[in-house]
């Protein structure tokens, strides 16, 4: 029997075209897709408010699970992320891993989240869930990287970085200052300084590389060095306390107390209940002779707030000063 193959043809077709619309290949049908479109043009543009609403309807308004695409939740995710709202874009980012397990994207996204609410472990679980799947894959890499070193497992950080530096040799300074951190952390100066100084080549402009580059110095025995760096880290941000407070306490050490007592008091200036500062007033006044002033000010700082590193250490120093 022959058999006439041209309205088996078109049923298949009709069927094929049915398909297509009602979303079965994947993909929501062509029509929502335009809705896709609009919210993430709403994302570049910066209407955050505006994006999160048409996702949310485009996702969850219908019964059409076609909607719940991998991209479609990784927008909204990354809506809230640009809002702060990280515990929400978390739960947008679990939501959709359910649907899409292996998704590497939102397995990246997720574990990037779990790093920055100090979820450090869930964390190093999604990112070697997406480098079983794709091991060069570079946000991994960099993210399980700071993982480990945050671990304290600086080797293992190392040998990370290593990889993907191998994988982008022009990658931002960013990454190698962490890379000179996880030597800083071993006290391992000599290597620290080197990869400070090369992501200084690269990038002159952030304070923080000027302060790693300080403490590599005064491991390395060189304390005036070590404060010109951090004089060039003040430069760039002057009113950051911890830049004044490291200053002080170094001028201090050095002997130059007048100068330490002068940081000492801009941090104060900026923040007149500042403990560690006015710790490090207290110890000056007393190299200084002023040891009325500097005993009141322990004392002052110990009734405070007696349960802190600073209080304990003040009330510990008042028993070795002369109680009259």
């Amino acid at each position: 029997m022959c058999l006439n193959y041209k309205p088996l043809f078109i049923a298949t077709a009709a069927l094929w075209t049915a398909a297509c619309s009602a979303g079965f290949l994947g993909l929501a049908p062509a029509g929502d897709r335009k809705e896709y479109v609009q919210a993430r043009d709403l994302y570049n543009s910066g209407q955050y408010d505006r994006a999160i609403t048409e996702l949310t309807e485009y996702i969850y308004k219908t019964k059409n699970v076609k909607r719940r695409e991998a991209r479609a939740y990784r927008l909204l995710g990354a809506s809230y992320e640009q809002q702060n709202n990280l515990s929400k874009a978390l739960e947008v980012y679990l939501e959709a891993l359910e649907f899409h397990p292996n998704n590497t994207p939102l397995l990246a996204a997720a574990a990037n989240l779990y790093q920055q609410t100090g979820l450090t472990n869930r964390s190093i679980e999604l990112y070697d869930r997406v480098l079983t799947q794709e091991p060069n894959n570079l946000d991994a890499l960099s993210g399980q990287a700071a993982n480990y070193s945050a671990m304290g497992f600086y080797s293992k950080a190392r040998q990370t970085y290593d990889h993907f530096f191998e994988l982008n040799p022009t990658a931002d300074a960013r990454y190698r200052a962490r890379y000179a951190e996880t030597f800083l952390r071993q006290r391992n100066f000599e290597n620290a300084f080197i990869n400070i100084t090369m992501a200084l080549a690269d990038n002159d402009q952030n304070p923080d590389f000027w302060r790693l580059s300080a403490y590599t110095r005064q491991g390395l025995g060189q304390p005036q060095e070590a404060l010109q760096d951090l004089e060039a880290a003040l430069l760039l941000a002057p009113g950051r306390l911890d830049l004044l407070a490291q200053k002080a306490l170094w001028l201090y050490k050095d002997g130059d107390y007048k100068n330490s007592l002068t940081t000492a008091a801009q941090i104060l200036k900026q923040q007149p209940d500042n403990q560690l500062a006015q710790f490090i007033q207290a110890m000056n006044w007393y190299r200084l002779g002023k040891k009325n002033a500097s005993k009141k000010q322990l004392e002052k700082i110990s009734q405070a707030d007696a349960d802190t590193f600073v209080g304990q250490v003040a009330a510990k120093l008042l028993t070795f000063l002369p109680q009259k």
